[in-house]
């Protein structure tokens, strides 16, 4: 039962309020490099490459039980224009940094989804 309640409650918020405190330590790991000169796109390739170093052990520690479907074209499609509108917006918002504060993109960076809820209510309709 116990183990439940962790699974269920525990480990979302924890695995949330991890991902909030990266965000907010990024931001001003990239404030800090930036006002030394380091360029913004250099940045972005650093924080993926560790990023990647951090994740690839997780491969192979949390191994799925099931088969994956088949790569497709439209599947690989959509992957790779979700990684461009990504890195995109990675870097407009490195450049927002820029020009503000770390403090200023966290606060809006809390706001993404209370935009992306009232995008999907307007749009609900279009995809029918």
């Amino acid at each position: 039962m116990a183990q439940s309640y962790f699974y269920k409650d525990v480990l979302p918020f924890s695995a949330m309020v991890a991902a909030e405190c990266t965000n907010v330590i990024l931001n001003i790991l990239f404030k800090a490099a930036t006002l030394k000169g380091l360029s913004n796109y250099v940045f972005n390739a650093y924080s993926f490459a560790v990023s990647t170093l951090v994740l690839l052990p997780a491969v192979f520690i949390f191994r799925r039980r099931t088969g994956l479907s088949r790569l497709k074209f439209p599947l690989l499609c959509r992957i790779f224009l979700l990684g461009v509108i990504g890195v995109v917006a990675r870097i407009c918002g490195y450049k927002g940094i820029e020009y503000s504060s770390p403090t200023l993109a966290s606060a809006i960076g809390n706001l993404t989804p209370a935009f992306t809820f009232i995008l999907a209510v307007i749009f609900r309709d279009c995809l029918r």
